[in-house]
């Protein structure tokens, strides 16, 4: 089915057990509204999780959770393609195309391997960890993607995709559509509740500054109202001098849609007790519904399994054809059937 609205492609790794609050409006909640206006590809990148040990037993369950996560959220399988990496084999067959046009300067170069490979030691980093930019790149042009939706730290990504599909499309004629990055609208950032310092991610928060979307909501709530704020008591935003309120704040403003300024005159003469109470409410409200319907696709696992299939399909549909033409182009020779 051909579609005249422009293509994304994105994907989300499966090692993080619980969604929290910074991925969702970070990225998932985006990926629900380019849904809308683009022809959406969104993959589960079980490939690229295992550039780092895993437990297959838990890779397995994480890779459903995910996507369950992803659903209940509001990623539609009617509306995007929703699939998981390795059920589409052709991104390693384009992977393997791609290292061998990849110079190793090139790749070396690549600030996020080294920022990984520091974390866990050089001797213990696999190539794997090395060469999954290029697996990215295969990921990206696999699908024709007019533009990928990225944080400003992934830009570096979508100039290596660049650079390699104008090098295949010079060395071997026009293949490759030249992705552009899309920089996602000024997302809001959100911080750990206890150390607004740091931004909240699963690797950084403390458990009590960390908002597990399928935490109990009691548990949501009470992390609500035991955030950090200040000595002031007065409710405005200001991020340098009030770090802790000015991320409530935020929290608020994105999960309703009300505007910072309005929840500061609503909140004006009030103290902190009160907005971390309604914030509470707010937060249980978004949560509870968002836990129960991830629970209902993990309960009924052939079900999950069957949409995953059929989206899986829907990409290799693409993904064949691609990766037929490159094939071609390269030379390699066509397998008789």
């Amino acid at each position: 089915m051909a579609s005249n609205k422009p293509r994304v492609l994105s994907g989300i790794q499966p090692t993080s057990g619980s969604f929290h609050l910074g991925n969702y409006l970070g990225a998932v909640r985006q990926w629900v509204a380019l849904q809308e206006s683009h022809d959406a590809f969104y993959m589960v990148v079980d490939l690229h999780a295992i550039t780092v040990p895993q437990d297959p037993a838990e890779l397995k369950a994480n890779t459903r959770f995910a996507a369950a996560q992803l659903l209940a959220a509001g990623v539609d399988p009617e509306r995007c393609t929703l699939f998981v990496q390795s059920h589409v084999p052709e991104h390693a067959q384009l992977g393997w195309i791609m290292n061998c046009l990849t110079g190793f300067g090139e790749a070396s170069r690549m600030t996020q391997f080294k920022d990984k490979a520091a974390k866990q030691g050089a001797e213990r980093a696999t190539v794997g960890l090395f060469t999954y930019p290029i697996l990215q790149v295969a990921d990206i042009l696999l699908y024709q993607a007019d533009q990928v939706p990225v944080g400003e730290d992934q830009r570096q990504h979508i100039e290596l995709t660049r650079d390699l599909a104008e090098r295949f499309n010079g060395r071997f004629g026009q293949t490759f559509t030249l992705p552009a990055p899309y920089i996602l609208k000024e997302t809001a950032k959100i911080y750990d509740l206890q150390d607004p310092a740091i931004k909240m991610s699963k690797s950084a928060s403390t458990p009590k500054g960390l908002i597990n979307l399928l935490d109990e909501p009691k548990t949501t709530a009470k992390k609500v109202k035991s955030a950090v704020t200040d000595t002031d008591t007065v409710i405005r935003y200001d991020a340098e001098k009030k770090p802790g309120v000015s991320n409530l704040l935020t929290i608020y403003a994105t999960l309703t849609g009300a505007g910072i300024p309005e929840l500061e005159q609503k909140y004006e003469g009030k103290g902190y007790g009160a907005l971390k109470t309604d914030l509470a409410e707010v937060m249980v409200e978004f949560v509870t519904p968002f836990r129960e319907r991830t629970q209902q696709y993990m309960d009924d696992p052939e079900t999950l399994d069957s949409l995953l299939a059929k989206g899986a399909e829907k990409a290799r549909a693409v993904a064949a054809e691609t990766l037929a033409q490159a094939y071609e182009k390269v030379g390699l020779l066509p397998a008789k059937h």
